[in-house]
Parts: structure tokens; sequence; C-alpha cells
């Protein structure tokens, strides 16, 4: 059985969960609270960071990015047309540099700032950087939320999925960052109807539902977070 090392507001965790339920994987889950810089954990990724997916034979992949790829290797081609990772080369491309885009540069503008300050600082030592959230950088990643929605509404203008006419890894890792920020709450839904109706769509695939179940716990989603209709 695959074993996945995750956190559950990581949308790194999230975007590989969603993969391999596209995959038809349910893999066993492990969670790691990074911040305690478990021994074992560390072993199997010294950056310390999640995901990490261990498969039969002790092989441990680290990393969304590698992660991704190592799926495709071994499993894309079983997709057919519904590959993760496109066959043609320009459509990789593309692909992956959308997944550069919500895995790095929404990640730094967006779900690592309000992940951190809202839900890790709770549960971290004041020696690890815990304490009171800093609000400056809640209101700037607030803010970041509505451009990021803005270029997500123009992608889908022009394209039935993010990367071109198939489901790909950018729907999925776009979903994965913007569930995490749906759960706290911050993702101005109203004012992109477009956006709205992408994500929708996502939402009510069946790889989805696992993440509509999770919990943090003391702190409750938001009141639409697991509505298919919100």
């Amino acid at each position: 059985m695959a074993i996945l090392h995750h956190y559950a507001l990581c949308p790194h965790s999230r975007f590989i969960r969603l993969a391999l339920g596209e995959f038809g994987i349910e893999p066993q889950l492990v969670e790691e609270r990074v911040w305690e810089r478990r021994r074992e954990f560390l072993e199997l990724n010294p950056a310390g960071t999640t995901p990490v997916l261990r498969e039969g034979g002790g092989l441990a992949v680290p990393g969304a990015g590698p992660i991704a790829e190592y799926l495709d290797e071994t499993r894309g081609l079983a997709l057919a047309g519904r590959r993760l990772l496109p066959e043609g080369p320009g459509e990789r491309i593309e692909v992956r540099r959308l997944l550069d885009w919500f895995n790095l540069k929404f990640d730094a503008e967006i779900t690592g700032p309000l992940v951190l300050e809202k839900v890790m600082k709770r549960f971290m030592s004041r020696e690890d950087g815990g304490g009171a959230p800093e609000m400056s950088a809640i209101r700037a990643a607030r803010a970041n939320v509505r451009y990021h929605l803005r270029y997500i509404a123009w992608l889908t203008a022009k394209r039935n999925w993010l990367a071109g006419d198939e489901l790909s890894y950018a729907d999925l890792a776009a979903a994965a960052h913007l569930s995490c920020v749906d759960y706290l709450g911050d993702v101005p839904w109203d004012e992109d109807e477009a956006a709205r109706a992408w994500y929708a769509r996502i939402k009510s695939r069946p790889s989805f539902r696992p993440l509509l179940g999770d919990r943090i716990a003391g702190m409750a989603p938001s009141a639409h977070y697991d509505d298919l209709d919100f």
C-alpha cells in the first residue's frame, strides 16, 4: 500500500492526494507536524517538508513535483486520454509552467503565509516561531487572492481546463491551494463567478471528497467549505 506523509492544510500534500485519487490510489495517510522535525521523517526527507510518498521496497519520493513526475512515469500511460501530464511537449510545458505558478508563486503570496499565520503558529512553540499571527501578512495574502482568481478566470475563458482541453496537474495544484485558503474562509468567491465555476467542477470530483472531510483541531472550516453548491 502507498503511504503518504502529509499535513492536512499543506497544499502540496493536498495536490498529491488529489493526483492519487485521480489515479485511483487510496494511500495510508501519516500526518506530519513538520515544525516538530521528527527524526524518522527527516530520514525520509532531510528538507523536512511534506509530502513524501512511500511505496513497496522502501522507495521514498519526497516533494510534490517529484511525486507528480513519478506518478506520471509509473502510471500515466494507464490513464490514456485522461493523463494528468499530457504527452505533447508543448502541452507538458504549459502544465509545468502552471504548476510553478501555483506551487511556487501562489504558495509564496497566499497559501504559505495564511497557513503559517492562522494555523501553524497556533501549534508551534515560541522558540520555533509560534505565537500571535502577523496581521500584515494575512492582509497581504488576502489581497493577493483576487488577482490569482482573475488569472484563473482568464485561463478558463480560453480553455476547458486551466492548461488545455483536459484536466491536468495544473488544475489539481490550483484547487489544492485554493482549498486550503477556502478552509480558512479567505477566498472572495462572490467577486469572480468564472473562477468559482471552475472550482465547483473540481470540488465535485470524487478525488476531492477526502479533502472535504479534513478538519484542524480547534479550527472549524468556513461554512461553505464542504458544500458542493457553495
